[in-house]
Formats: C-alpha cells, structure tokens, sequence
C-alpha cells in the first residue's frame, strides 16, 4: 500500500521534546478530540505514544495520519508506539487551507477502501484535516447526503468556518445543488469542480486567521 509508514528511526529524547514542546503535546495529555464518525471509524488529534496503546487496546488496527510523511519526533513517536501496538500507520496528506486537491479526493476513496478497521484518522488538533477526510468518509464511504457529511466541519471539533480552514465548508456547500440535482460526487469532482477558482473568491476574516494562525497554531 502506498501509504504504509517507512521504518522507524530512533533518536532519543530529541523525539519526546518535539512532542511535548514543539508540537504541544503537552495540550493533549488529556484532550483527545476523539470521536466515532461511523462504525469501525474515528478521529481524533495527535496521539502520543500512551494514547496509542490505548487506542490499540480499544481494537483500533489502522491510523491514518492525515500530516503525511514528516521525519519530526512527533512522527517517529507515533511510528514506533503503532509498531509496537500491531497497528498499521498509514502517511496521508490532507490540507487545511487549501481547496482540496482532485487526486487527493480521489486517494481519499481508495483509502477508504483498503484500510482495515476499525480505524482512526488524525490530524494535529483533530478539527480541520480530521474534518474533511471525515466529511469524505460519510460521504463516499458510508454514502450518506453531503450536508449530514458535511456537519463533521463543526465548532464542536473546534474547527472554525470563518478562518482559512473555512474553504473545506466551501468546498462541500458547493456541491450541495448538484447533490439535489442527482449528479454523483465524483463526477462533481472530475467535471465541475474547480479548486483553484474556489480558492480564488474566499475571503477569511482576519480575527479568526489570528485565532487559528497565531493562537492555536494550527498547521
């Protein structure tokens, strides 16, 4: 599988100062922003290497980490408790602030189809990129309609419409007509989507760029 994590490479204390310090995730000792999306999946923000034994222990086989491919202490931590655990780790790039790539869509439902579950996807804080690949997955995997899809981008994951991340409720709302209209997702996606002209006409408000940018540093 394509996606399937290289081999860890250990490098010691270093790894557990990225974790708790560079990536905060001394935030997310005891927040986990976990929850299930459907039966057999689940998102949630970074686990730490504990939180992933106990993921395991729950019956969780696969995580799918939507930061891709990275060589930080955060990565390497994750890497080395999943091998541990007997869960597969999985490297998939979503993005936060852009509006969603057509390949990337279409990997999407490719992932979809060959993960093992029970599964539990993760970004950073688990509300934007967690959101989307969430959204997708009620979407295209459970096929269920793009507005109850689409209620995965909420406040309550702590994601925010109003900021940059607010293209991925563009991108949705966008296709809602042409939902009502009977026109299938991907062939939306394959003929009438345009993700550069989408990402040309959203404005985001500033205060919320703020919050998101420089507050909660968000990726």
């Amino acid at each position: 599988m394509k996606w399937l994590a290289p081999p860890v490479k250990r490098r010691g204390a270093a790894d557990w100062i990225d974790l708790i310090l560079k990536d905060h995730g001394f935030l997310r000792l005891f927040w986990h922003n976990r929850h299930e999306i459907a039966p057999g999946m689940w998102r949630a923000n970074q686990p730490g290497p504990v939180e992933v034994s106990r993921i395991a222990a729950s019956g969780i086989k696969t995580i799918i980490n939507l930061r891709g491919p990275r060589d930080d202490g955060v990565w390497q931590l994750e890497a080395e408790a999943c091998a541990k655990a007997g869960i597969t780790l999985l490297d998939f790039t979503a993005r936060s602030r852009a509006a969603p790539d057509k390949a990337m869509l279409h990997d999407a439902k490719a992932i979809f189809k060959a993960i093992e579950k029970p599964a539990l996807m993760h970004c950073k804080s688990g509300a934007d990129r967690a959101g989307l690949m969430s959204a997708l997955y009620m979407l295209v995997a459970e096929e269920r309609p793009a507005r109850e899809a689409a209620k995965q981008l909420a406040w309550k994951y702590g994601h925010v419409k109003q900021a940059k991340t607010g293209l991925l409720d563009v991108f949705f709302k966008a296709y809602f007509p042409y939902e009502d209209q009977g026109m299938a997702f991907y062939d939306w996606v394959d003929n009438i989507y345009d993700p550069e002209a989408m990402l040309a006409e959203f404005r985001s408000q500033g205060w919320a760029d703020r919050l998101i940018d420089s507050v909660l540093r968000r990726e």
